[in-house]
Order: C-alpha cells, then sequence, then structure tokens
C-alpha cells in the first residue's frame, strides 16, 4: 500500500538565504527565505510531509568576525554555541516564510524549528586534523597572526584567501530524531539540524556537553532522513544536476542512476571532498540505510525535479 504522506527531508545550504554578491541584510534573508518557502510547496501541495534542514556557513562566519571584534567588552562564545545562535536564527526565518505561504494557501499546517543537538564521538580523528574552513577570508599575515595568538589551524581556501580550520567530526545520531519524526508525522513542517546540529558529546556520566566543531550538514541531514523514515532526500545545491567530469570537456550530467553505479563513480574520485564529495556520500548512506530516493538539484528546479524532468535521481537496490 503506498503511504498517502510520504516524508521528504530537504536539506539546502546557508547560501540559500544568502545569495552570491549580496550583504547578508536580514531582509536579503527574508526575502531569500520567502523564495525557498513558496519552492518547498510543490512538496506540500503533492502531500508530502516535510522536514527541512539547512547549513549556516555565511551566518556563523558574520558571527565570528563579530566575536573577534578588537575592543569588544561581550564574552567570546564557543563554537557550538554559534552553532546554536544560528538555528534559532535561520529557523525563525525559514519558519516564518513557510508559515505564511501555508496561510496563502489557507493550509492548516504548523512549523515547528528544533535546536537539534548531534552526537559525535570526541575521539573522532578529525579532532586531530580539522579540515573545515570557517569563518571570513584573510591575508596570510593575519592568519597565521591569529595562528599564533589564537592557537587556530589555518589554510589557504581555493585561492580566495586564508582560513579558520576546525575539525569536522562525523554524526553518529540526532538527539531529538524521536520528537522530529512525531511532528513530522502528525502534517507539521520541521526544521531541524541548521548548519549539521550542534555537536555534543556523551560522558561517563551520561550528560551531554558541547564541542567546537563543525557537522557536515548533508551528512547529518541523510541520517537524520534514515531516523524519521523519510521516502525521499533531496539535497539542494547550486547546480540542476551532479556531473562527472565536472567543468572538463566530457563534462556529462547524470539523470537516472542506481546505488551500485553512484559507489563506484564515487569510488573513482568524479566528486571532490570540498563541493558534491559530502552529498554524494550522503546519498550513499541514505539509501544503504533504507532510503528508497534521493535527488540533487538546485532550488529553481525542484518542481520540475519533483517531476523527474530535471535533477539527478538516485534510487536503491532492488
Amino acid at each position: 500500500m503506498i503511504d498517502p504522506h510520504p516524508i521528504v527531508l530537504v536539506a539546502m545550504g546557508g547560501h540559500a538565504f544568502m545569495q552570491k554578491g549580496e550583504a547578508g541584510t536580514i531582509e536579503e534573508h527574508e526575502k531569500n527565505a520567502a523564495t525557498i518557502a513558496s519552492l518547498l510547496m510543490t512538496l506540500v501541495e503533492r502531500n508530502y510531509y516535510l522536514c527541512v534542514t539547512h547549513g549556516n556557513g555565511p551566518q556563523v562566519g558574520n558571527l565570528l568576525v563579530q566575536q573577534e571584534l578588537p575592543g569588544s567588552e561581550v564574552p567570546k562564545l564557543p563554537l557550538d554555541v554559534l552553532v546554536a545562535m544560528t538555528e534559532g536564527s535561520l529557523g525563525y526565518i525559514l519558519q516564518q516564510a513557510l508559515l505564511n505561504e501555508l496561510r496563502k494557501r489557507q493550509m492548516k499546517r504548523y512549523v515547528v524549528t528544533v535546536v537539534t543537538q548531534v552526537v559525535v564521538d570526541e575521539n573522532d580523528p578529525a579532532f586531530l586534523a580539522p579540515s573545515k574552513p570557517i569563518g571570513p577570508f584573510l591575508s596570510r599575515e593575519e592568519a597565521e597572526r591569529r595562528r599564533d595568538r589564537l592557537g587556530w589551524k589555518v589554510k589557504e581556501d581555493a585561492g580566495r584567501g586564508w582560513r579558520r580550520l576546525v575539525p569536522s567530526p562525523q554524526p553518529l545520531r540526532v538527539i531529538q530524531r524521536h520528537m522530529i519524526r512525531d511532528a513530522v508525522s502528525q502534517g507539521h513542517i520541521v526544521v531541524a539540524c541548521g548548519g549539521g546540529g550542534i555537536p555534543v558529546k556523551k560522558q561517563p556520566d551520561g550528560q551531554f556537553a558541547g564541542l567546537e566543531a563543525v557537522i557536515d550538514k548533508d551528512l547529518t541531514s541523510s541520517a537524520l532522513a534514515a531516523d524519521i523514515g523519510a521516502a525521499l532526500l533531496v539535497i539542494l545545491t547550486a547546480v540542476p544536476q551532479v556531473y562527472v567530469n565536472y567543468g572538463k570537456p566530457d563534462q556529462r550530467a547524470l539523470g537516472a542512476v542506481t546505488l551500485e553505479e553512484i559507489e563506484t563513480l564515487h569510488a573513482q574520485g568524479h566528486f571532490p571532498p570540498g563541493s558534491m564529495g559530502p552529498k554524494v556520500e550522503a546519498v550513499i548512506r541514505f539509501l544503504k540505510a533504507g532510503g528508497r530516493r534521493a535527488l540533487i538539484t538546485d532550488p529553481e528546479s525542484l518542481p520540475a525535479a519533483i517531476d523527474g524532468r530535471a535533477g539527478t535521481h538516485f534510487v536503491g537496490g532492488i
């Protein structure tokens, strides 16, 4: 029997709120959230129950800049708290945009944002080798000065400047997964796991404590999608499809691929770690955990992609 209300989890980047060339004002965030909320109604109108996750790269970067302003008398906050702040602020902006779209359509559903904790292993190798660039681009001199003064790990990033590197451990489980599943199953839209979720460790006495790290948003989304029984995982990105040999003369777009096919292409190195790699890895994990279908596309192509006319579609083993 076909579920009349299958669950879909949509993962989108922090740039969905802040487009290239924008200053990042609240007005711009609200305008962009209204656009994405309207596109997400495509899923609601097709009887999907909806969970949304999002990135926070530009926003948490701005908070880091505020933290490091010279002469500030405001106490500095750790990275896990900054992630929580962006979960709340971006969740509020998206929640309001979604609620407004529902009311336009006279749909009696509600939207809730969950400030989400994600358990990681404090002995994850990522803590010994920070690799996730965060915050603003700096000159080499300024980056090295902060390295020496603040103990940062820094690295040149794609020819655009130097940035701070922080650990990016693997997500083990979303603490609020059962609450999220229950709310989605009632038909409400849930915004969760902002910025990949707040990284926490479980201590020997059973208590939780935050960690200074950033979890990959797509990998957390994959784990949550499996936990809430999502029939479909949608990852929104900057390109309409996934490509092999991207940027080369023999570039080829992928339409529909099986789990076996995408694993082979991934092993061949077609998807770089800093761009499409984590998204493809998230799809693979979701399908291996029992997910039925996944889709990677850009926000503008989402309505056509849901109808099978755009995007890259992934299916698990038969």
